[in-house]
């Protein structure tokens, strides 16, 4: 068992996720519900095997040095992964999420059309919120992807980590991910006003700082899109 075997099977079960757990087979999550493959159960030593071949020595070190690591990878033929690996009773395990290459459009989403007319605006606010799971990342790729076809703008993205990868088409998009192009959301938007953006993207706004930092970013004069952990509207205005 490798994991290019897992990728494989989890796009042929047009899974949204993969799981890595020690002493059950590897799980996919399809259409929301859980269902073990018939791959062997993995034990701590297995685990480990398949979670460190696709780490670099950085990744490794980092990881052994905070029992956190999150990253992004692309697997070429097959998808991106935004990849979680972390430390379960003494074990190494893993969860991925597939990311698809291609953004999906506001209209494959099933938003509505005043979702577009916010990522038309010149300046401001728009925050995309909701639990984990519901579409978020994938709600902002798609209005990033909406400013790039039809606007001739800087967009920069502060991410953690890069999902979704942009080309530069009527817009330049540039992508920085926390960690690996930046230490923290903090320090990139600390500098970013001095980077020309017309459009700043923050990935997720995890602290008062960083949410601080945005809205000062909105109020001088720039379109801020960024997401937030909230079950409601009403519960974003009470964190904020």
């Amino acid at each position: 068992m490798e994991m290019k075997d897992l990728f494989k099977l989890a796009i042929e079960k047009e899974a949204s996720d993969l799981h890595l757990a020690v002493g059950t087979s590897p799980i996919l999550r399809v259409d929301g519900e859980l269902i073990k493959t018939n791959f062997p159960k993995l034990t701590p030593e297995e685990s480990k095997r398949l979670v460190y071949s696709l780490l670099t020595g950085e990744q490794k070190r980092k990881f052994e040095e905070i029992l956190e690591l999150d990253f992004s990878l692309s697997v070429p033929g097959t998808s991106r992964f935004r990849v979680n690996v972390h430390q379960q009773r003494g074990s190494i395990e893993a969860a991925f999420r597939i990311i698809h290459y291609r953004v999906p459009s506001l209209e494959e989403l099933g938003l509505p059309e005043i979702v577009a007319s916010f990522s038309r605006k010149n300046n401001g606010l728009v925050l995309v919120t909701g639990p984990t799971g519901v579409g978020k990342t994938t709600t902002l790729a798609a209005m990033i992807d909406l400013i790039n076809q039809e606007r001739r703008c800087m967009i920069i993205c502060i991410e953690d980590p890069v999902e979704y990868v942009h080309k530069h088409n009527k817009s330049v998009v540039k992508q920085r991910e926390v960690y690996s192009d930046t230490k923290s959301f903090v320090e990139a938007l600390r500098r970013v006003l001095r980077q020309d953006p017309d459009v700043i993207v923050v990935g997720e706004m995890r602290d008062l700082e960083t949410i601080s930092l945005a809205l000062t970013a909105a109020e001088t004069g720039h379109l801020v899109l960024a997401t937030l952990h909230t079950p409601d509207a009403a519960q974003t205005i009470d964190r904020i």
